[in-house]
């Protein structure tokens, strides 16, 4: 079993595990998180899209808008100079002071869901973060098939957060998996320098500051904590359920 990495969603087609394989895909800050939240708050499904004039279709199917640009929640236009606000941004914190029982998410977001979509060729698409951790592990050595971490960054540029996820990954499957390429490699030294304090490691982090600028420190706090959402969420037909 190998564990290659890319480390933008713009390197995913040069990747060179690309039969039979499971692709994992990671944005830390915030949406792979936020997805897990909401399906741990009881979401029944979520749609990612990757762009904002998909959302008011789904609207009108019942579904709640989840939309995010640049960190921040935005309107939806409807058409005729009409704006709807969507329900929810890109908040793990959020979704978990809601009760999501049922409730079915259209969610596009400005890096999370555009990666999530890059993904859906694989074989078994799934999401990642430090929220389903141990479930996620868990998952995927039952499955012993060849993994893909793909990691999010930010407009296709490297954050070093989502590296440290993928970091993670491996080490919990040492025992049944290799880090395949020298990405893999790489995210595993910096998941050992980072591991006894994530949070602090990437204070300095672009992203994180951007974050902080926006009011979102509790998002990013809750961001680095492990295992608070022990969920799998799994994409078919370009739908996310569990």
């Amino acid at each position: 079993m190998k564990i290659e990495i890319s480390l933008s969603p713009a390197l995913y087609p040069f990747r060179t595990l690309s039969d039979g394989h499971i692709t994992v895909a990671i944005d830390l800050l915030r949406a792979t998180t936020a997805i897990c939240a909401a399906f741990q708050a009881g979401c029944s499904e979520v749609i990612p899209l990757d762009n904002l004039e998909s959302l008011p279709g789904y609207l009108k199917q019942g579904y709640h808008l989840a939309a995010e640009r640049n960190g921040s929640k935005v309107d939806i236009s409807v058409g005729d100079g009409e704006t709807v606000a969507a329900h929810f941004g890109n908040s793990p914190t959020e979704y978990l002071r809601h009760n999501m029982t049922g409730i079915r998410l259209a969610y596009s977001t400005t890096n999370g869901t555009v990666c999530i979509l890059r993904a859906a060729d694989a074989d078994l698409t799934v999401v990642g973060s430090f929220a389903n951790l141990t479930a996620l592990s868990q998952r995927l050595r039952e499955e012993r098939r060849d993994v893909v971490l793909l990691c999010s960054g930010w407009k296709n540029d490297f954050c070093i957060e989502d590296a440290l996820v993928a970091g993670a990954i491996i080490e919990k499957l040492d025992d049944v998996a290799e880090p395949y390429g020298d990405a893999a490699n790489m995210a595993l030294a910096l998941w050992n320098l980072a591991k006894y304090n994530p949070y602090e490691y990437c204070q300095r982090c672009t992203h994180v500051q951007r974050l902080y600028a926006l009011g979102a420190a509790e998002d990013v706090q809750f961001a680095f904590r492990q295992d608070t959402c022990p969920v799998v969420p799994v994409l078919k037909n370009n739908v996310l359920t569990l």
